[in-house]
């Protein structure tokens, strides 16, 4: 079930984690689910219960609140889209850990389980979450197929896309949405802490391997599976090590491996055609050179 349930996740995060890479909006993968905290004790101090599908969904408003503010401050203000991000993510994680501090002083404080949501407990996940993971993996494909067109000139030309007469704000809102239900739907496995480590990672790797949006997205999703299922193993071979992390360190070494040795963007790669390219001129040299002196 483990298993499952972060192969999925993994496959996820990956197609969303796609579009925040290119779009130069990592960063907004790491404000979502810090903020998300703030989502998930508001949640329980409202309902009382802690049952995951009504914490999630605390973290869901909060995390599209925190997308719509980032937004917001970075196109009417002077402020630039980073600085919204920390700004953001601060005040909603402070937010977030000052909530949860005073409901640790509650004597039923451990029965709320809050805290696992911090570092992520994916060995605590159930078929039903499972499925639920499912159900989003599956819209977010459909909705990413219907405006697939749209969603690829969007994401490399924003400007030509508006003088196309595309609707870019409402794109702009389907791809933040794919990346807030990516990171929320990870938030119990992994945690809020390493959330966006999984975004981004799949991701970066893929980009290393391929120059096209599709081949990019299935790659990455396919990384982003294959680190799930890893560090699930890892996890599961090694005594008293967390999955989380687990995961998050086998996507590491992936985008690592492809940093070192994609065929077109590897770095030695790059040397090595450097390096060939360095003998081919200074042998063109020497021989334009002897030609001259002849």
């Amino acid at each position: 079930i483990v298993a499952l349930g972060t192969v999925s996740l993994g496959v996820l995060t990956g197609i969303t984690g796609s579009f925040a890479v290119l779009r130069k909006q990592s960063l907004l993968g790491d404000s979502v689910s810090h903020s998300a905290l703030a989502g998930i004790v508001l949640a329980y101090m409202i309902t009382g219960t802690n049952k995951t599908e009504v914490l999630l969904l605390g973290a869901l408003v909060i995390g599209l609140l925190a997308t719509l503010l980032i937004n917001i401050i970075s196109r009417y203000s002077k402020v630039n889209f980073e600085s919204a991000m920390a700004l953001i993510m601060s005040t909603f994680f402070g937010l977030g850990f000052i909530l949860l501090s005073q409901i640790q002083k509650n004597p039923d404080s451990q029965a709320a389980g809050l805290e696992r949501f911090i570092f992520g407990q994916a060995a605590t996940i159930s078929e039903s979450d499972i499925v639920f993971v499912l159900i989003v993996l599956a819209i977010v494909v459909l909705i990413m197929l219907l405006v697939w067109k749209e969603i690829k000139l969007f994401v490399f030309d924003e400007v030509y896309a508006h003088t196309l007469g595309l609707n870019t704000r409402f794109l702009n809102i389907i791809i933040s949405g794919f990346i807030v239900a990516g990171i929320i739907m990870g938030i119990q496995m992994v945690g809020v802490v390493l959330m966006s480590a999984l975004i981004i990672t799949p991701a970066v790797a893929a980009r290393q391997w391929t120059h096209s949006l599709s081949g990019m997205v299935v790659l990455s999703a396919i990384i982003g599976g294959v680190s799930g299922f890893s560090g699930t193993v890892l996890s599961g071979t090694i005594d008293r090590f967390p999955p989380g992390p687990a995961i998050v360190l086998s996507a590491s070494i992936i985008v690592f491996i492809s940093l070192l040795f994609a065929p077109q963007r590897g770095i030695i790669n790059k040397k090595i055609r450097y390096h060939h390219a360095k003998e081919n001129i200074e042998a063109t040299n020497l021989s334009t050179f002897a030609r001259v002196v002849v």
